[in-house]
C-alpha cells in the first residue's frame, strides 16, 4: 500500500486522519501488534478481552511506526505524526482490505471446511505458484482480523489470493467472504466439528455455506461431490463444480502410480507428480485442481508441497521409529482420516508396531462422549497396537478400543509415557484438538530420538 497516502488510506478504511503529516507515500505493512510497530508499520489498535490495543498508539509512533489508526479516546494530541481514527477500528481496517484487494484486482480463492482447509489452501498454492504470483494466508490467519492482515499484507503485483477461512459459528464465514469478495469460493468437507455451537450438523453446513452465499453472480463454488447437507444452498447464478471419488464428480482421480497422479477434470486429463499419497491428501488436491482451472491455471509437472505445521508431516527420527505429526487439531472426520493414513502408512513398510497418541476433541457437544468412543473403535480397526489417550474427554477411546491402552491426564504425561513406551521401529501417529497442546508429545519424542542417536 506504499502507493496510497494517508489521505486514501483514510478514505478507503471509513477513518477520521486528525493528524496529516503532509506525506504522500502509505505503510509498507499493517499490524496490530504495536511490538512490531517499528518503520514503515501502521499500527492499527484494537479493542480486546482485556485491553484496547489503541493505549499503545503513542508507543508505536515513538518507535517509528508510518501511522495509527485506533479509536478516538487514544488519538494520540499534538503530533505531526499520521493518526487516523475510528469508532470501531477493526471494521476500519476490514474496509481496509476490501479496498485493497480491489485495488490489486485479483483473483481472490476462498477455502474452508470442517477438515482439510488448511492442506487444501497449501495444496493450491503450490499448485498456482509456478503460474501466477500468489498470496496464501500463513499460519492461522484466517478469522475477522487474520484474512483483513493477510488481503494487505499482499504486495501490488499479486495476481491470486488464497485465503483461508475459518469459524466458529453463524455469521462468521459471510462476514469473511464481505470482506475478501472471493471469485471462487472453495468448500472441502462438512464434518461434526463446533457443534456446541452450532447445534446440528445442517448447521455446520449452513454456517459453511455462507460462502455460497457470500460469491458474486458468476463466481465458482467447489464442492464436495454428494455432499447433500450443502445441496440447499447451491445456487443457480454460480457455476459448481465437484470433486471427489464418485463417477459423477467433475473432479476425480482418473489414476494414481506412486507419486503420479492423473487427474480428470471434466474430461480432461491432468497429470502431477505429487509428494503425499495420503487419501485425504489426495482428495483436497482435486479441490484445489478445480479451484486453480476455474481462474484458468491448469497446473502441471511436479507440484512442491511445504505443509503447515502439524498438519500430518511424516518425520523419519534416529533408531528407525516414524512420527505422523498431526497435532495442530482434531475432530472425529480427521482422527478417522489420520488413522487410515497410519494403517496405509505401516502397510507400506516395516514398522514394529502402531502407536497412537490421541487427545481430547473439543467443542463436539453432547455427543462428545461418543464420538471419542467411536475413534478408539476405529484406532482398533486399523490395526493400533498401543493407545495413548490425553485428556478427560479422550479417555473414552479407550472404551472402544480393546488393546494395550493408557490414558493420561495432559501432554505433558503423555510425553514422559511416550518416551517409556514408543521404542524403535515404531510408527506413532499424535493428533488432538489444538488446546490440547500435543506438540509437546512431537518436540519430546524428536528430541528424545535425537539424543539416543548420539
Amino acid at each position: 500500500m506504499q502507493r496510497w497516502g494517508p489521505e486514501q488510506i483514510s478514505r478507503a478504511a471509513g477513518a477520521r486522519l486528525t493528524a496529516p503529516a503532509g506525506v504522500e507515500n502509505g505503510p509498507e505493512r499493517v499490524t496490530i501488534d504495536s511490538r512490531d510497530a517499528g518503520p514503515g508499520a501502521l499500527f492499527v489498535g484494537l479493542r480486546g478481552e482485556n485491553t484496547d490495543g489503541g493505549r499503545f498508539a503513542a508507543d508505536a509512533l515513538a518507535a517509528g511506526a508510518w501511522g495509527v489508526l485506533v479509536s478516538q479516546q487514544y488519538a494520540v494530541p499534538d503530533t505531526d505524526q499520521i493518526v487516523l481514527t475510528a469508532e470501531d477500528p477493526l471494521k476500519a481496517l476490514q474496509r481496509l482490505a476490501t479496498a485493497w484487494r480491489r485495488e490489486l484486482a485479483a483473483d481472490v480463492i476462498g477455502v474452508t471446511g470442517s477438515t482439510g482447509k488448511t492442506s487444501t489452501k497449501d495444496i493450491l498454492h503450490a499448485l498456482l505458484a509456478p503460474q501466477r504470483r500468489t498470496v496464501a494466508s500463513r499460519a492461522n490467519l484466517n478469522t475477522e482480523i487474520g484474512v483483513p492482515l493477510e488481503i494487505l499484507s499482499a504486495p501490488a503485483g499479486t495476481e491470486v489470493l488464497v485465503l483461508e477461512m475459518a469459524m466458529r459459528g453463524r455469521g462468521q464465514i459471510a462476514e469473511l467472504a464481505e470482506i475478501a469478495e472471493p471469485d471462487v469460493g472453495v468448500i472441502v468437507s462438512i464434518g461434526p466439528v463446533h457443534l456446541e455451537l452450532l447445534g446440528t450438523i445442517e448447521g455446520i453446513a449452513a454456517a459453511k455455506a455462507e460462502l455460497i452465499a457470500g460469491l458474486r453472480t458468476g463466481a465458482t463454488a467447489v464442492l464436495p461431490a454428494n455432499e447433500p447437507l450443502l445441496d440447499p444452498h447451491r445456487r443457480d447464478d454460480v457455476n459448481t463444480v465437484t470433486f471427489g471419488s464418485g463417477p459423477d464428480a467433475d473432479v476425480k482421480i482418473a489414476s494414481a502410480d506412486g507419486e503420479h497422479v492423473v487427474v480428470d477434470h471434466k474430461g480432461e486429463a491432468i497429470r502431477l507428480e505429487v509428494p503425499f499419497t495420503q487419501t485425504h491428501l489426495r482428495t483436497n488436491l482435486l479441490a484445489a485442481v478445480a479451484a486453480a482451472k476455474a481462474i484458468g491455471v491448469t497446473p502441471s509437472g511436479r507440484v512442491e508441497l511445504a505443509l503447515s505445521p502439524g498438519r500430518g508431516q511424516q518425520v523419519n527420527l534416529p533408531g528407525g521409529m516414524t512420527l505422523i505429526d498431526d497435532c495442530y487439531n482434531a475432530n472425529p472426520m480427521s482422527m478417522r482420516a489420520a488413522l487410515d493414513e497410519l494403517s496405509a502408512t505401516a502397510d507400506r513398510a516395516a514398522h514394529t508396531r502402531r502407536v497412537a497418541i490421541l487427545g481430547d476433541m473439543l467443542e463436539l457437544g453432547p455427543r462428545e462422549r461418543d464420538y471419542h468412543v467411536e475413534v478408539g473403535r476405529h484406532a482398533l480397526d486399523r490395526g493400533v497396537d498401543v493407545l495413548i489417550t490425553v485428556g478427560p474427554l479422550a479417555q473414552a477411546m479407550t472404551e472402544g478400543f480393546d488393546g494395550e491402552a493408557y490414558p493420561v491426564r495432559d501432554a505433558s504425561e503423555a510425553a514422559a509415557l511416550a518416551l517409556e513406551l514408543v521404542a524403535p521401529g515404531d510408527l506413532v501417529l499424535v493428533k488432538g484438538s489444538r488446546g490440547v497442546g500435543l506438540e509437546l508429545v512431537c518436540d519430546a519424542l524428536s528430541n528424545g530420538a535425537e539424543a539416543q542417536e548420539r
